[in-house]
């Protein structure tokens, strides 16, 4: 049996991270669910994500600086940043930097899974 993709979702905002979870999971995605970049760094679960939906300001590291160290360290993940701040130069360099979607919160649920349907494709 096929296993179901992993998804990671790195959020300081607990509403928010708590909301992506419990959506995913109800489409029968297995989730993770990070508070900062450091945590999911830390975690056994770099190595098994399929998926990263990343906040793109966090208290530490950025969004973008952990996709960076992700692309240098470990694996070119697909990653879908997700923010409340509607910067066009960081959304430019973000998806020149790979990422397959940058999302303005409150975003809706079609254009998440959208975006996680193509991250999949991708891998």
């Amino acid at each position: 049996m096929a296993k179901n993709p992993f998804i990671s979702v790195v959020d300081d905002d607990d509403s928010v991270r708590e909301a992506l979870g419990a959506l995913l999971r109800a489409l029968e995605f297995e989730v993770g669910l990070f508070a900062s970049a450091l945590e999911f760094l830390r975690s056994d679960r770099v190595r098994k994500t399929d998926c990263l939906i990343l906040d793109v300001r966090m208290p530490g590291m950025s969004g973008v600086e952990l996709q960076r160290r992700l692309v240098e360290t470990y694996r070119d993940v697909p990653v879908i940043f997700i923010t409340a701040h509607g910067d066009e130069e960081r959304r430019a360099r973000a998806l020149k930097g790979g990422a397959v979607d940058y999302l303005l919160k409150p975003f809706s649920e079609e254009s998440l899974m959208n975006a996680v349907r193509t991250a999949l494709s991708e891998k």
